[in-house]
């Protein structure tokens, strides 16, 4: 048997890259091409379902429903359609479909990057306000069903509404979060419920850090778009003695590092103070020339509003104090709390 000279190894090598080459190729096409299909086929699912919500409410807005079927019109609609069409027009079905009109009565306000799925949790939101909101960081941050059903859960839009004014949060339903300067990322409470911690279990500090870095995924979903994780006890050497900070992270969109501190209870003046040295410490010895200056926030379950009025005074650093709740928040109180912003009592 002949064997291949060093030459003949060089072009059988050339024809098994260009074999691959020709195989990555084919395959992106494949993949662009399902993915252009399946967002065809969505969009035209969400049209027709809002054309036929379209449908159901002009009949009835026609007085037609009282003549004919009354308060029975969607069981009667139901059994009707199934027997023509199939699965896919039950009850249930038909009043979401028509829900989903009374809610987005203009399809000029449909996304095309939007599921249906993603619509039908989307239209449980209260009022208007959530709705857009939830529509646009859909848009915006491209999340999955699971991370919507997540964030409405955990009542996102409330908690960023109110560290904002009235102006602010009309504004951030029409375009969603833009994170252009620090204060886009701050949530007062921050909502760690899928750390798994009970409000009655006993805790360390580092049990929280190594539940975070453990669930590092939806604690970014929680902080928001272009963050990267930098490192957890970070070390900073300040003349003889060495200082930790619980976790590193960089925002792309910020362009600038942001500092978190964890304190399983309330939040003391020495914290802010220990933050702060760490900020000048990272624009000093941390930052690159074209970095922004950092962020850091301080983390606890409780602070007094009175006691870090004064201990953040004077202070020129992007630092920031919230709470963390390790439970989801109770809608009512929120709600109110939202109310009564909007209104401006």
């Amino acid at each position: 048997m002949k064997k291949k000279t060093g030459k003949g190894i060089e072009i059988a090598q050339a024809q098994s890259n260009g074999y691959k080459n020709l195989v990555t190729q084919i395959g992106s096409l494949l993949v662009e091409s399902r993915k252009q299909v399946f967002q065809a086929v969505n969009t035209t699912l969400v049209n027709t379902y809002w054309q036929i919500g379209r449908h159901i409410v002009e009949y009835e807005q026609d007085g037609n429903a009282k003549a004919q079927y009354g308060a029975e019109l969607l069981d009667n609609l139901a059994k009707d359609l199934t027997a023509q069409f199939g699965k896919g027009f039950s009850r249930s079905n038909l009043f979401q479909v028509r829900l989903f009109y009374l809610k987005f009565p203009k399809i000029q306000t449909l996304s095309g990057k939007l599921s249906w799925s993603h619509y039908t949790e989307i239209i449980k939101a209260n009022s208007d306000l959530e709705i857009g909101f939830y529509t646009k960081q859909c848009e915006n941050e491209n999340w999955s069903v699971r991370e919507l059903k997540r964030q409405m859960k955990s009542l996102l839009f409330h908690r960023i509404a109110l560290s904002k004014d009235k102006k602010s949060v009309l504004e951030i339903s029409k375009q969603g979060i833009q994170t252009q300067k620090p204060e886009d990322i701050v949530k007062d409470p921050y909502v760690l419920e899928f750390l798994g911690v009970n409000e009655d279990q006993k805790y360390l500090e580092g049990d929280i850090e190594e539940r975070v870095v453990a669930n590092l995924q939806t604690f970014l979903l929680e902080f928001g778009k272009g963050f990267a994780f930098i490192g957890r006890q970070y070390k900073m050497q300040i003349g003889a003695r060495q200082f930790k900070v619980d976790l590193v992270f960089y925002n792309y969109n910020l362009k600038c590092f942001v500092l978190i501190d964890l304190k399983r209870g309330e939040i003391e003046h020495y914290d802010v103070g220990q933050m702060n040295m760490y900020l000048n410490f990272f624009k000093k010895e941390v930052c690159a020339q074209d970095d922004n200056p950092p962020i850091g926030i301080v983390l606890g379950a409780y602070k007094d509003q009175l006691l870090m009025e004064y201990a953040m005074q004077g202070i020129e650093n992007n630092l920031f104090v919230s709470k963390y709740q390790l439970y989801l928040p109770k809608r009512e109180e929120l709600q109110g709390e939202l109310e009564k912003l909007l209104s401006g009592k």
